[in-house]
């Protein structure tokens, strides 16, 4: 018997919901990053988008250990001459709380064409509520995974 390879026809992708509320940041995006790859899945395939969809609920309420609250820089550069902006976490957090989540599983996902479509897959708001209803969503505990 040969080995199984998965082909695009075939891959499912499901909805996942996952609430960020009191968990850590780098714990969290691990596991965000692992379900968009698809790497808990039989059908896993390196060259192959076969991961699911997540959305992230409560983005403003994630936490970081030690003292990375006031000492961690977010770094961005226009790609012009000193324009370099450093901005710090608690800053990020108070005025865009989804992009501390979407940056973390960014660093962790594939840098290549692959990577930029498993990223599209994740959705993050920082309140409670979400609009993807008609998706059908599941909690990610609900698959045996630590959310």
């Amino acid at each position: 018997m040969g080995t199984y390879n998965v082909r695009a026809s075939e891959i499912v992708q499901d909805w996942y919901v996952v609430d960020a509320e009191g968990q850590i940041l780098g714990r969290l995006a691990s596991e965000i990053a692992s379900v968009l790859k698809g790497k808990r899945k039989p059908t896993y395939s390196t060259h192959l988008d076969v991961g699911d969809h997540v959305v992230v609920v409560n983005a403003e309420k994630v936490r970081v250990t030690g003292r990375k609250r006031d000492e961690k820089i977010y770094f961005r550069h226009s790609l012009y001459p000193g324009g370099h902006k450093l901005t710090r976490f608690r800053d990020v957090q108070a005025d865009k709380p989804e992009e501390i989540i979407r940056l973390a599983v960014k660093g962790m996902l594939p840098k290549n064409k692959l990577g930029r479509a498993m990223i599209k897959k994740l959705k993050i708001y920082a309140g409670p509520e979400h609009p993807h209803v008609a998706q059908a969503p599941r909690p990610l505990q609900a698959t045996g995974l630590r959310s």
